[in-house]
Order: structure tokens, then C-alpha cells, then sequence
């Protein structure tokens, strides 16, 4: 099986990529290196350049006219900058991607694998989401998921073509094997922080310790990201059963998550197991726009893929502390 993996130079993309590559499915990348590294895409078939890029897109299926799946990781994603150039987010986030939809149809491709997010839903008074769960995005970028998964839901009842879209959370970790991994040296979210206040020697800082979670610490649901490549390349391996399984018209939606997610104190107490050594902390009052945070159920993964996730908390902070040591070789060659 050959596929393209559109921000397959990326951090989720390079990791499912690998993770195809390990399962005998050769990926194809295409990605603009905006955000992902050449180096994570040079391992494949690669190509620089814009997802609505008619002439490109047609040389890759030129090139490459056994694609028979599509994986569509390429995406802006960074929601405070989405709130401040909202239009970006609709321009590239769905904009360019109908233009790559149009040409998928011209060129008979009939399966389409939706890296999306969880992120549009409203959290349920357990902070559990499900599939069915009530969808109400907070963000340009959260409205920009939900909007393409709206296009995608419309063009699949039309018969245009089938559609899985996987909805997930935080990912976290590398590849195990150390391909891949966070291309961002000092990335602000918890498990970042965390990582430069370990590296820096000083205390982490748990903002807002009074919400309604097990221990008052925000709710998140951090998966490992290997885990995320494996439920896409299960998702691929199973296609045409998801859909003749599917309820609805050539159109199914998976969450991926742990079931029942994982507070930023856990996940301070999950980096003293992985290092074996207490990472100290201190509290202090929510940030302008937290939220108390959510996790997803697992059970349709379960059922319809096969799937759950295997790699503990633990092991991403492993992972992503050793790919951290690892970074700055992998950013002094790709700026060679």
C-alpha cells in the first residue's frame, strides 16, 4: 500500500509515517517545512509545497499513481495565534484543504484518513467526551477542525469519498526508536515546562489547583504520540470494514485517548517516575483563558479498531526527554 501523508514532515505526521513504514505502507510525503524538518522527511518519498497546490498535487499522482489513501495531518495549530489571525486558520486549515479535496476526486482517491482534534467539544459534567458528545469549539483553530470535518461529512454522504476522522487530544512522547519527535525546542505546554524547569533546575509552576478533578489540577488527556501513529495505520488496515460497519453515510468518527485522561499534578508525579527523581513544583492561580480540560472515552476505538493506548504517561515523558537530548543534532543538521 502506498499512501500520501500531507505535514508528513511534522510531529504527528513524521511519526505516522515512520510508524506506516514499519507496517509495510509507503509513505509519500508532502509538506511546505514550515513548521516540520526535511531531515524527518527525507527517509520517504518527499515533496516541498503547498497542499493547494493544483500542479504539485498533480505530479505526486503522476508520480506516484498507486496512492490509494490519504492521511491529512498539514494544519496550522497553535490556538492562541489562531485567536489573534483567525482568517490564517480558515484560509490554510480548510480553505487550502478543499482545493486538496477537489483534487483527490479528479484523481479517484477514495479513502481519507482526518488527523483531527478533540478540542471542539463541550466537556460533559464527568469531563469525559465521547463521539456524541455536544461539539462547541472556543477557538478559531478548534472552529477550523470542526468546519473541514463538516465539509468532509458532507462530501462523503455524496459519495465523493469515504472518511475516517481520528479526534485526539495532546499528544506527547517520540518515536520509541528516536526517528521523529517535538521539532520545537522549548515548547510552552505542561510536559515542556516541565522539561525546561528539570533541565534549568527549578520548580514547575501547576496553574489553577481549584478545579473540579481529582487532585484541583487541570483535567488533560495526554496520549503517547506513538500510539496515535499506530490507531492511523490500524484505521488504514481496516478502512473498508470501518465503513461497512458504519452507521452513517461513508463518514465515522474515533476518539483516541486514555479514558480517563491525566491532571497536570499526575503528570508532574508521572516525570518523577520516569526520571526517578520528584520534579518540584509550586501552585499558582489559573491563566487567562485555562479551562478546566477534559478527556475522551475509548470504548468505540476499542471496538472498531483494535485499538487502545499501550504506552503510559510515564513513557512519554521518557520518550520526550530523550528526544529533547537528541534535538539539537537533529536542528544542526537540518539547518546544514
Amino acid at each position: 500500500m502506498k499512501i500520501l501523508i500531507t505535514g508528513g514532515a511534522g510531529f504527528i505526521g513524521s511519526t505516522i509515517a515512520s510508524c506506516c513504514l514499519d507496517h509495510g505502507i509507503t509513505p509519500v510525503i508532502l509538506d511546505d517545512f514550515s513548521t516540520g524538518l526535511k531531515v524527518f522527511a527525507e527517509p520517504h518519498p518527499h515533496y516541498e509545497g503547498d497542499i493547494a497546490d493544483k500542479a504539485l498535487l498533480d505530479q505526486i499522482f503522476q508520480d506516484h499513481p498507486d496512492i490509494s489513501a490519504v492521511i491529512h495531518c498539514a494544519a496550522k495549530i497553535v490556538v492562541p495565534d489562531s485567536v489573534k489571525n483567525p482568517l490564517d486558520y480558515y484560509h490554510n486549515n480548510v480553505g487550502k484543504s478543499i482545493t486538496l479535496l477537489q483534487k483527490l476526486q479528479e484523481h479517484g482517491v477514495k479513502h481519507f484518513l482526518f488527523s483531527s482534534s478533540a478540542s471542539f467539544y463541550d466537556p460533559e459534567e464527568n469531563l469525559l467526551v465521547s463521539e456524541t458528545s455536544a461539539v462547541n469549539p472556543h477557538s478559531p483553530y478548534a472552529a477550523s477542525k470542526w468546519i473541514l470535518e463538516r465539509i468532509l461529512q458532507d462530501i462523503a454522504a455524496a459519495g465523493i469519498i469515504d472518511v475516517i476522522s481520528l479526534r485526539y487530544f495532546n499528544p506527547i512522547g517520540a518515536d520509541p526508536q528516536l526517528r521523529t519527535g517535538l521539532q520545537i525546542p522549548r515548547p510552552s505546554h505542561a510536559l515542556g515546562k516541565m522539561i525546561e524547569a528539570y533541565h534549568d533546575g527549578k520548580e514547575f509552576t501547576v496553574t489553577g489547583v481549584d478545579w473540579p478533578t481529582r487532585d484541583g489540577s487541570g483535567l488533560r488527556d495526554y496520549i503517547h504520540v506513538w500510539d496515535l501513529a499506530r490507531a492511523h495505520v490500524l484505521a488504514l488496515a481496516k478502512f473498508d470494514d470501518v465503513m461497512a460497519q458504519s452507521d452513517t453515510s461513508h463518514y465515522e468518527v474515533i476518539n483516541l485517548g486514555t479514558g480517563q485522561g491525566t491532571t497536570v499534578i499526575e503528570l508532574v508525579e508521572a516525570f518523577g517516575e520516569a526520571t526517578g527523581k520528584k520534579l518540584p513544583y509550586r501552585t499558582a492561580d489559573p491563566r487567562p483563558g485555562d479551562v478546566v480540560g477534559c478527556a475522551t472515552t475509548t470504548d468505540k476505538a476499542r471496538e472498531v479498531l483494535g485499538w487502545e493506548a499501550e504506552h503510559s504517561i510515564a513513557d512519554g515523558v521518557r520518550d520526550s526527554l530523550a528526544w529533547s537530548a537528541k534535538l539539537p543534532d537533529v536542528l544542526a543538521k537540518e539547518s546544514r
